[in-house]
């Protein structure tokens, strides 16, 4: 007999919930639960995985452990005071948004999780990417719209005295805030997880060696382990480069200045967003691309950044690549074709590759394909059954919500589920002004899918919400199947496009037609009414509609 403790039954009939799902487990051959008690009395098969049922009473909601058994499951050796615990241990490396998701999830389906981590809790989103790069773009955008806007005729402009120390002061308050509240004080509060400050790698498939950050060791032995660990900042092999101090957007985020001059290596999502941003607050920015802005995407993106930068003073070199970089009387001097470019910093943003090189993964035998990245298919699933992958550090599209999704459903295949992760209609935004955002497929992109298609791009001096803000720059796209007309993909530079993407997105899963969002009900004067407009131009003329014309 096995003698389970349930917490978490609110009333007798919880009784009968409980009971079914053991009786489902597979082995298990009766179960007994009486509220009064909150016990469980199991008979199963010998060497039925205790973890297994108490996976079954958490995905329910409660939470089990183990009375009088024995049991075999949890740490190696004396790695932890869970030692000898019978619930289904999980090894998780890396602490951000994955991990977290994962952990947590795992938690609540019956799980005990130890969680490793070499540096700061939270990984890279809410300490050095998606929260203080946002920090830091919204305030270029008050300086930029204080120092001049379309409604300067009628309200005094007057350019504003940036203090960036007293930015930074108020950016790192708010991302220590966050790390505690959604990270830090979480994993406290959590007496299933037990945090190991340190490195981890694999010695073989089913045990990993840690380096704690105290110069001890551990061995970790697991059921189940979930690979997080991010990626970091990809530099470019330019000869002198790695002689000079330049910046990756981890330092240029906490640099206490504003450089005069900044030269940036690189031209998608980080390197535009920061690029704008320190222009905005008194950088002269000059942008070197090897090949366009935003070259994965439709050209239309990157031509109409482009077009917004020059007009802002920014400097867009495309084509254009250093050949060799020097730091020499506290200057930049960048090799560029015939010439010299001069800087006071250097921002190298080129892209991020996942941190997977010292995990000694073949001891393990997981695959990784490019770059290091871990291969995983829909389930999180690595080449090794029981070892599962998920982030920034796989083959994924490297969005914390993406990470944070694949985590939790890694978790839910860890204990006993089956959950996939369908990208098929992902939104993504880029935090420009305007804003960039993308779901779907574009044409080129549907063509290679072998689908045939049409478009429709919509200029935003057709949409009332962006005439009456004076502000007409960008377009939106929709891109739809012929014949049935269904709505593939959608592709905007608008201000706010981040806040329209969801809708196009859920249009796309929806399998909507581009008829059924030009016959839906939209607020007038809102950004995301254009995606209604977009659609009614494939039948009809907008330029001839009234203004809030059905």
């Amino acid at each position: 007999m096995i003698e389970i403790t349930v917490d978490g039954m609110t009333c007798a009939s919880c009784t009968a919930h409980v009971k079914a799902a053991l009786e489902n487990v597979p082995g298990v051959n009766d179960a007994a639960v009486c509220y009064a008690t909150r016990k469980a009395i199991v008979s199963a098969v010998e060497g039925i995985d205790h973890g297994r049922l108490l996976a079954a009473i958490g995905a329910l909601g409660y939470r089990g452990s183990l009375g009088d058994v024995d049991v075999q499951h949890g740490f190696a050796g004396d790695a932890s005071s869970n030692a000898g615990d019978a619930r289904l241990h999980i090894a998780v490396i890396g602490s951000g948004g994955a991990a977290m998701a994962a952990a947590l999830k795992a938690v609540e389906r019956g799980a005990l999780v130890t969680l490793i981590e070499r540096g700061t809790i939270g990984g890279t989103c809410v300490n050095t990417g998606c929260v203080p790069s946002k920090i830091f773009i919204r305030a270029a955008h008050v300086a930029h719209l204080r120092q001049g806007s379309p409604f300067d005729g009628g309200i005094s402009a007057t350019a504003p005295v940036i203090d960036r120390k007293a930015l930074l002061a108020q950016q790192q308050a708010r991302v220590e805030e966050l790390r505690h509240a959604k990270y830090e004080s979480i994993l406290d509060s959590q007496p299933s997880i037990t945090v190991l400050r340190g490195e981890a790698r694999f010695k073989d498939p089913h045990r990993l060696g840690v380096r704690l950050n105290d110069g001890d060791a551990r061995e970790v032995a697991f059921d189940r382990c979930l690979i997080a660990t991010g990626a970091s900042a990809v530099i470019p092999p330019i000869p002198g480069l790695h002689d000079t101090p330049y910046w990756t957007s981890t330092e240029a985020l906490v640099g206490d200045t504003i450089p005069a001059r900044l030269a940036v290596v690189g031209s998608s999502v980080v390197a535009v967003e920061l690029a704008q941003a320190f222009a905005r607050l008194g950088s002269k920015v000059t942008i070197l691309a090897r090949n366009r802005l935003f070259s994965r995407e439709d050209p239309a993106i990157g031509e109409a950044i482009a077009g917004v930068f020059r007009s802002e003073g920014i400097e867009v070199l495309e084509h254009t690549q250093a050949s060799r970089v020097r730091h020499a009387g506290g200057e930049f001097v960048l090799s560029v074709g015939d010439g010299e470019l001069r800087a006071d910093q250097l921002l190298v943003a080129i892209g991020r590759a996942p941190n997977t090189r010292g995990l000694t993964l073949e001891a393990a035998g997981v695959t990784v394909g490019r770059e290091g990245a871990i291969v995983i298919d829909r389930g999180m699933h690595t080449s090794v059954p029981h070892i599962y992958a998920a982030g920034d550090c796989t083959d994924q599209p490297q969005h914390v919500y993406v990470a944070a999704a694949a985590g939790m459903r890694a978790a839910v295949n860890m204990t006993g589920g089956d959950a996939t992760l369908d990208l098929t209609a992902m939104p993504a935004v880029v935090f420009t002004d305007p804003q960039v955002a993308t779901v779907g497929l574009n044409e080129a992109q549907a063509r290679l899918a072998g689908i045939e298609a049409d478009s429709r791009t919509l200029s935003l001096d057709n949409v009332p919400r962006a005439l009456v803000n004076f502000d007409t720059h960008g377009f939106i796209k929709l891109v739809a199947e012929i014949g049935s007309g269904r709505l593939l993909g959608v592709q905007a530079v608008t201000a706010e496009a981040g806040e329209l993407v969801q809708t196009a997105a859920m249009a796309i899963r929806a399998r909507m037609t581009v008829q059924d969002l030009a016959d839906q009900l939209f607020p007038y004067l809102t950004m995301v009414e254009g995606l209604k407009l977009a659609a009614q131009t494939f039948t009809r003329d907008v330029k001839q509609l009234s203004c809030c014309a059905g």
